[in-house]
């Protein structure tokens, strides 16, 4: 039999409240709360906390706090990945990043969801969808990137926008939803 982990990994409806998932939230929320209190200038100190909360981060991942996460460890980096303030990555599935991509500030990304149907909903259950974001990637403020979405290599994304469907490589992206504006040529 799966555990709610397993299940969560996998994408099936999986119990947040599990106890080992409710341990792994915890564990990252006093790294959170350690890093986002560290002074910018003790870059070796936030550097070390991040690699702990973000093992999987490439090189010169900078992330500016506060920042928040749900596990951490679900988050992959490219290196020369920058994340303005006030970010959010809840990762309860794998959020994949290329290199130098950029994100402003107040981007969210989502993974997780719930049950469309009430009743469904109200059992607590809730499940993730993963997210892949390509390589030189500029999404701009205030964009939230839905469960289940790709963004494409080379594409920008429009400030304030909401990214609930896949978007190709080498386009400008924007609104809500989230469409495609215009191809880039590179």
């Amino acid at each position: 039999m799966k555990s709610q982990k397993e299940k969560m990994l996998s994408g099936e409806l999986y119990f947040a409240g599990d106890a080992e998932l409710t341990k792994e939230r915890m564990r990252a929320r006093e790294l959170i709360k350690k890093y986002n209190s560290i002074p910018e200038d003790q870059t070796e100190k936030l550097t070390a906390v991040l690699r702990d909360l973000i093992p999987n981060g490439g090189k010169e991942l900078v992330v500016q706090p506060p920042f928040f996460c749900d596990y951490g460890y679900n988050i992959k980096t490219g290196d020369s990945v920058y994340f303005n303030f006030n970010c959010i990555i809840l990762d309860g599935m794998e959020v994949s990043i290329g290199d130098r991509s950029m994100f402003g500030p107040n981007v969210q990304i989502y993974t997780a969801s719930h049950p469309l149907k009430a009743k469904e909903r109200a059992s607590l259950l809730e499940f993730s969808k993963a997210i892949e974001i390509g390589d030189d990637v500029w999404v701009g403020g205030n964009v939230t990137i839905c469960p289940g979405v790709k963004i494409g290599n080379r594409a920008v994304i429009g400030a304030g926008s909401v990214v609930t469907k896949d978007i190709p490589d080498d386009v400008f992206a924007a609104g809500n939803p989230c469409k495609v504006i215009k191809k880039i040529k590179q």
